[in-house]
């Protein structure tokens, strides 16, 4: 076990985005690279902390990898199957920490090399997360192909608030609709009394449907279930994951785009969470779970619905902290796989801030933009409950604008909460990594041809292109099937972000269309530099396996041409940088002083300009907004710019 700063320590760039804030990260390895050759338990004994020392978060980062079963069976990490994670102690508590699923891993992208990692935060179970226990790794394949490694990350610092005890309640696999137990009779209704420390309480619900009858229950049938407090309904709860054509890991060689039961090949399941609002200290209370009146009528093969499900109830005490924002995620721009189709971006950061405190959030200070660059200041304004996470779109930075190729860093920094300094600041400070959108030309040529599939009368798929303010500046939909569509767009020097979307969430080109009827046939989505024959490639396309769509970020420069000696020897600048009021341009190599000067925001739109004659002027910028804009000088031999700060 070894302690060290979280911004220094290698496995933190790939695992947590690099925490620069103060404190320290224990970390402790479990299962280390072992090979899942079939149905078993997988457990390895480890020592946790002592207990005694208060962590903020505590992770655990599942990565699952690949080997090349020996041999060379039909199946090697062909298929998707149930992964659980365990934690056994001595002292007979078993939690599960995690669940996944795996994917059809033998596509393009999931080479023998591949790993993907998959981030549970199990910061709640930490009462029984030290000393001596058992990791437990099931796995409910049939076939080998997949590895395994298990690490816990210990974080300095105090929670949200302390969990004075948890209880499991519910862990099986349960039949749904036959045998001789109904589901709800075998879930029960549950007499539970809340400890005398505990301020509040929350049920966590863990549900995956599996097995395939008459109906495609329970894997392929969308359903429900209801929670009930005391008899009374306290919620109830959609369990269909409707997104699985939109899973980043992807493309997979099985049906990986088909929606499911609480679960996507290749994602990790994520247990569903209720506050049991009224449950205190010393409460006694009663807690069930009911599903619908179904009968299963088996499959040729016999098979048959089940619901794999894990229920616990935490408690907890009061908040540690009345005024606490947690900067919890960098979703863009980064290389986490974890946010493939979100990047590479260049435009507008989104990051991820959870309410850690007890009051409500408002507004935040947050300080951010590429390292080495100018960092501007935004005033988030807005409202977080208690214990709430929000997705935060921030300004463009021009660092990112200017970013290329691979090993960039970006930061963010929370610096204020609703006006004050944050009660907390270790959680407020993250970095990631991440490579540079990619540039084109101005000119492009954007060509689409549609399959045979139908939505609504017309084609499933189309395109459209965004600028900065999300605004669409050009577009192909309501498409004819089986067409060919070739749109040339001239654009001006911004960024811009392509959304291919498909309505029937099967891309352009998948490899189960022959056994549609009628088969659809192939499509495909390209883009070219005018004049080029060359592909410009596309990160999220994979040859039209793309599922519901994919998303290109790119950002535009003016074309090229030949230089004259004078356009190699003039330049312009603006100072003082950043400027308020006023800026000076001093420009100098131009051999005629005729040109026109235009001030141009982040979108690409001209917001002021002026005739410059003269080597040096002064312009009043008063009427502009804090930011970072292009100065562009356009005279008869040629363009030059430069970048202006405004930050009064």
């Amino acid at each position: 076990m070894k302690k060290l700063f979280l911004c220094l320590f290698a496995l933190a760039a790939t695992y947590l985005n690099v925490q620069a804030a103060p404190g320290d990260t224990t970390w402790v390895q479990a299962q280390n690279g072992i090979w899942l050759n079939y149905y078993n338990n997988f457990d390895t004994t480890i020592t946790f902390p002592n207990g005694n020392t208060s962590y903020r978060r505590v992770y655990m980062y599942f990565t699952l990898g690949k080997y090349a079963c020996p041999g060379s069976p039909q199946y090697c990490a062909d298929w998707d199957y149930t992964v659980q994670t365990f934690l056994m102690t001595p002292g007979g508590d078993t939690v599960e920490l995690g669940r996944l699923i795996t994917p059809y891993a033998n596509s393009s992208r999931m080479t023998s090399t591949w790993k993907g990692v998959y981030a549970f935060d199990v910061t709640d179970f930490y009462p029984i997360l030290k000393n001596n226990a058992t990791v437990r790794i099931h796995y409910s394949g049939y076939s080998g192909g997949f590895t395994a490694d298990v690490k816990f990350a210990f974080i300095d610092g105090t929670p949200a608030r302390n969990v004075v005890a948890s209880k499991r309640i519910w862990k099986n696999s349960y039949n749904y609709g036959w045998g001789s137990t109904d589901i709800n009779t075998a879930l029960g209704n549950v007499s539970l009394t809340a400890p005398s420390n505990a301020q509040f309480a929350e049920a966590r619900f863990t549900i995956t449907g599996h097995g395939g009858d008459q109906q495609n229950c329970a894997e392929f049938c969308p359903n429900t279930y209801t929670m009930n407090l005391n008899n009374t309904q306290l919620v109830q709860q959609n369990f269909w994951r409707a997104d699985c054509g939109s899973n980043n890991y992807y493309p997979q060689n099985g049906t990986w785009v088909f929606d499911r039961a609480g679960w996507c090949p290749g994602d990790k399941v994520l247990p569903y969470s209720h506050p049991l609002t009224g449950v205190t200290a010393n409460s006694n209370f009663q807690l069930s779970v009911n599903f619908p009146a179904y009968t299963s009528n088996p499959s040729s093969s016999g098979s048959q619905a089940i619901y794999t499900i894990e229920g616990n109830v935490i408690y907890y005490g009061a908040f540690n902290h009345t005024l606490d924002a947690s900067l919890d995620d960098i979703m863009a721009p980064t290389d986490n796989q974890q946010y493939f189709r979100m990047n590479p971006l260049v435009g507008k950061p989104t990051i991820k801030v959870k309410n850690t405190g007890s009051a409500t959030i408002t507004s935040l200070n947050i300080v951010y933009g590429v390292v080495g660059s100018y960092l501007p200041n935004y005033y988030w304004t807005g409202t977080i409950a208690p214990l709430e996470t929000k997705e935060i779109t921030l300004p463009e930075p021009w660092g990112l604008r200017v970013a290329s190729g691979s090993g960039n860093t970006f930061t963010a920094q929370i610096v204020a909460v609703n006006g004050t300094a944050d009660e907390d600041n270790s959680n407020n400070l993250l970095t990631s990594t991440f490579t540079a959108a990619p540039v084109w030309t101005t000119q492009i040529r954007v060509s689409l041809r549609t399959n045979g599939s139908v939505s609504n009368g017309v084609s499933e798929t189309s395109w459209k292109i965004y600028d900065l303010d999300n605004n669409v500046v050009a577009q192909r939909t309501n498409n004819t099937v089986n067409t060919t569509y070739d749109d040339t767009l001239k654009l001006g020097p911004a960024v811009y972000r392509l959304e291919v979307t498909d309505a029937g969430c099967d891309g352009v080109n998948w490899w189960m269309y022959p056994y549609y009827n009628p088969n659809p046939g192939v499509g495909y989505v390209q883009i070219r530099n005018i004049g080029s024959f060359a592909l410009l490639p596309l990160k999220g396309y994979f040859n039209g396996d793309f599922g519901c769509g994919f998303t290109q970020y790119f950002r535009t420069d003016w074309p090229t041409s030949v230089a004259t000696p004078e356009m190699e020897n003039a330049t312009i600048e603006a100072f003082p940088s950043p400027a308020q009021q006023k800026v000076s341009v001093s420009i100098n190599g131009v051999n005629t002083l005729n040109g026109q000067l235009s001030i141009m925001d982040m979108s690409g739109r001209s917001v002021m300009q002026q005739k410059i004659n003269r080597s040096t002027t002064e312009l009043d910028i008063s009427a502009l907004a804090n930011g970072v804009y292009s100065m562009v000088y356009d005279y008869t031999g040629g363009r030059i710019q430069t970048k202006l700060v405004i930050a009064r």
